[in-house]
């Protein structure tokens, strides 16, 4: 693990510091060594002048070492000259096609300004890997003129490109060219699996440049037209609801009409498989609307007790069961270590109230009753210094002590500020004890530098001693192909969450979200940093909420989720380590949580209403909450069906993974498979046609290519530009594109240097030049009393 480095910022600007500031602790063991070795290794004539002299010597020497071995460094401003030139980075992929190409007009019109031009091809066909083709071209100080689009199909991402300029101190310059023809194109979004008699849920979405005519568009199921609706702006979206009557594999079509650039991207497929409703089990004491609106979705059974075989049910549901009522608890949980999912609703007669704490029910749950300790955890605040949060330092900062003023006083607080690597700057301590100073630390902070969050996260980890705690990471998102998931997720097995929280002008939320997936954490947008009181406000910052609030929007259970009840009632619990807390009552209690118990899944609702039930959320728009819960718990529904095969819908040239059940691999197919678990087989396939496609008994819908999937400039190329100090031109421009080339052959740049070599030689220089003196002295004649020790 690389330990943290410090820092300081001299009045020039100068940036000195230390990369392995640790080692400095040797340095008085090192001191208190050569005192003894003087003492006992002089001979009786060496004087004690003689001996404080070579003492004195000898502590330089090894000062000089030690804080070569520290690592010494310094980073300064300087100023180089350069030849102007552009590089012109042209993107001829087919989704280009809508907008003029300027190419070739543009690069003459340059040279004509007197600024030499070179024009390469990054992208083209239905090959969009621009980022990997930026990166490709960049150079350390210089600049590259990009006339793209900025619709990425594969390889790296702009954000990731941008970061990578960033760290080469190079620039992304972009030309602006309008799209000039219609081109429109359609997506159908919806579940991949759903129940026979069930209501089913798609929303098709239509897209485009130059679309100002209207569109119609027609959904069909299995080549039946469902709806047809008229999009009179000519882009937009329209649901639509589907009940499906039979099993197996049905195909859904969304087609839209009008001629435009390219018609492949005017039908968007997709597949259903359709399977018998799963088999639940309600258990409850009492009469409440939950188990007649899971009737209508589920094949349920009810019991007021848990029977002795639950091998046939997907899921259990428990409603206020005390743990004495509750039947059989220990055939509950090996059904839910075996994969069977559960889901615990609360009430006045369960979790704190129905014994819950003194039943094995208790360990199965993502909560505890009476154990919460809140505003007593161990922190440390891990801000994003480098150059990628350069232009929005500001905002960071401004987040980071949000962040800070929701925390409570009993919390442990610890800082740490990184970029390419971490650097200590407040050591955890009460925040009652030390608030102003980490407030004042932070405003202090000042940006530069690559991006490394994998550095940051192990820096933080260090400062954490090894004890088991919270990192509240502060950062755009922005990385340089650091292993920042790998790290989070070893964080997570060593009892260390990673709470993400955006902050930035252009937030990656994706690195950031899988962050805090893999560490067991959660993300918060930067107007989020309320819901820390929830985690860590305690006593002196308690969380007031006006209803249910959403803490976790990522969580499979609250996406897409709205909360307008309030049921007014919750069972006294607090979160077990490790779980996710997904939605908070008005009081900052949990009241949905979820876990995976062993291969199970596992999740609580402990709000309920006067009479015990759960009152609103059982009501639209808040029922999807409850639907969702259950579908959590249930799991793959055909996980106890064999011979079923599994395939996901694709586009063309993209594969796609074919998941097969049963007891050998399917006969009826030439795919190759591979055994990865018992009686589970995997396969891949790669289709190169527009259509559905039939392997292994199952149906899948390869769709067009993603190049035709996006059209226009994409915001990705815009903040690529903003992050790394470019500019933006229109075609027009040429000569303002080599007056840009002029300025950035001069650039000011941060150069590094380290100086462990000068420490080494002067020690070394030193100590020779006091041997030879010695030396010279004894050769003269004089006494070892005036000479000193030999």
């Amino acid at each position: 693990m690389t330990p943290l480095a410090v820092r300081t910022t001299l009045s020039d600007g100068t940036v000195v510091g230390l990369e392995r500031p640790a080692l400095l602790v040797a340095l008085p063991v090192a001191v208190v060594l050569l005192a003894l070795l003087v003492r006992y290794r002089a001979t009786g004539t060496a004087s004690t002048r003689s001996r404080r002299l070579l003492l004195a010597s000898r502590v330089v020497v090894a000062t000089l070492i030690v804080v070569a071995a520290a690592g010494p460094f310094t980073v300064v401003t300087m100023e180089t000259q350069g030849d102007p030139t552009v590089s012109l980075l042209v993107d001829r992929s087919d989704s280009t096609a809508v907008s003029p190409d300027v190419a070739e007009s543009l690069a003459t019109a340059i040279e004509d300004e007197g600024v030499p031009v070179t024009t390469s091809t990054i992208a083209q066909g239905t090959d969009s890997r621009i980022g990997d083709g930026v990166a490709a071209n960049l150079r350390e100080n210089g600049s590259v003129v990009v006339l793209s689009d900025g619709q990425v199909t594969g390889g790296g991402s702009l954000t990731e490109t941008a970061e990578f300029a960033r760290s080469l101190n190079a620039t992304i310059s972009t030309v602006r060219t309008e799209p000039t023809r219609t081109e429109r194109y359609v997506s159908l979004a919806g579940p991949s699996k759903a129940s026979v008699g069930v209501e089913s849920r798609f929303l098709v979405q239509v897209n485009g440049v130059q679309t100002d005519a209207p569109v119609e568009v027609t959904v069909s199921v299995d080549g039946e037209e469902v709806t047809t609706e008229r999009l009179d702006d000519g882009t937009g979206s329209v649901p639509v609801s589907y009940t499906f009557e039979e099993t197996g594999s049905h195909e859904i079509t969304a087609e839209i009409g009008g001629s435009d650039v390219y018609p492949i991207n005017d039908e968007a497929l997709k597949t259903v498989r359709v399977v018998e409703q799963p088999r639940v089990l309600y258990v409850s004491r009492g009469n409440y609307s939950l188990q007649s609106y899971l009737t209508q979705l589920y094949d349920v059974e009810t019991a007021q007790s848990v029977p002795e075989n639950l091998d046939p049910y997907y899921a259990v549901v428990i409603q206020n069961v005390a743990a004495d009522d509750m039947g059989e608890v220990d055939e509950l949980q090996r059904f839910v270590i075996d994969g069977g999912g559960l889901l615990m609703v609360g009430g006045p007669n369960s979790f704190e109230n129905g014994g819950y704490a003194n039943s094995s029910v208790a360990a199965t749950l993502p909560v505890t009753f009476g154990e919460s300790a809140p505003g007593s955890a161990r922190i440390v605040m891990l801000i994003d210094v480098s150059g990628s949060a350069g232009e929005g330092m500001r905002i960071q900062k401004a987040i980071a002590l949000d962040a800070l003023s929701q925390l409570d006083d009993e919390n442990t607080v610890g800082v740490v500020g990184f970029n390419y690597q971490a650097y200590g700057v407040v050591q955890p301590e009460p925040l009652s004890d030390n608030r102003d100073t980490v407030e004042d630390r932070i405003r202090r902070l000042q940006a530069g530098g690559a991006t490394n969050i994998a550095n940051g996260l192990r820096g933080a980890e260090e400062m954490l001693g090894g004890q088991r705690g919270t990192i509240i990471l502060v950062s755009d998102g922005g990385d340089t192909e650091s292993r920042s998931a790998v790290v989070a997720n070893t964080l997570g097995r060593q009892d260390i969450r990673v709470i993400a929280v955006g902050a930035g002008r252009n937030v990656n939320e994706g690195v950031l979200r899988r962050i805090a997936e893999e560490s067991g954490g959660n993300y918060f947008r930067a107007d989020e940093t309320e819901r820390l009181r929830l985690l860590f406000g305690g006593g002196s910052r308690q969380f007031q909420g006006d209803g249910l609030t959403i803490v976790d929007s990522g969580n499979f259970i609250t996406s897409g989720v709205t909360l307008e009840s309030n049921p007014g009632r919750v069972n006294d619990v607090s979160m077990r380590p490790g779980a996710n807390f997904l939605v908070a009552a008005p009081d900052g209690t949990p009241a949905v949580a979820s876990w995976r118990y062993g291969l199970g899944r596992v999740a609580t609702i402990t709000t309920y209403g006067p009479d015990g039930g759960l009152d609103g959320l059982l009501q639209q728009p808040d029922s999807l909450l409850v639907t969702k819960s259950v579908n959590y718990a249930i799991g793959d529904p055909e996980r106890k069906a064999a011979g079923v095969t599994d395939v996901a819908d694709t586009r063309v040239g993209e594969p796609t993974t074919v998941i097969y059940r049963g007891e050998s691999p399917p006969g009826d197919t030439d795919l190759p498979f591979t055994a990865v678990d018992e009686g589970v087989y995997r396969a891949q396939v790669t289709p190169t046609s527009v259509g559905f496609k039939g392997v292994a008994g199952a149906t899948y819908a390869a769709n067009y290519p993603a190049e035709y999937a996006g059209f226009g400039t994409s915001s990705a190329l815009t903040d690529a530009v903003r992050a790394t100090g470019g500019r933006q031109f229109e075609r027009g421009q040429a000569a303002a594109i080599a007056d840009f080339a002029r300025q950035q052959a001069t650039r000011i740049r941060d150069v590094r240097q380290t100086w462990d070599w000068a420490f080494l030689l002067a020690g070394l220089l030193l100590f020779v030049t006091e041997v030879v003196v010695r030396r010279l002295q004894v050769y003269n004649g004089r006494t070892r009393s005036e000479s000193g020790l030999p």
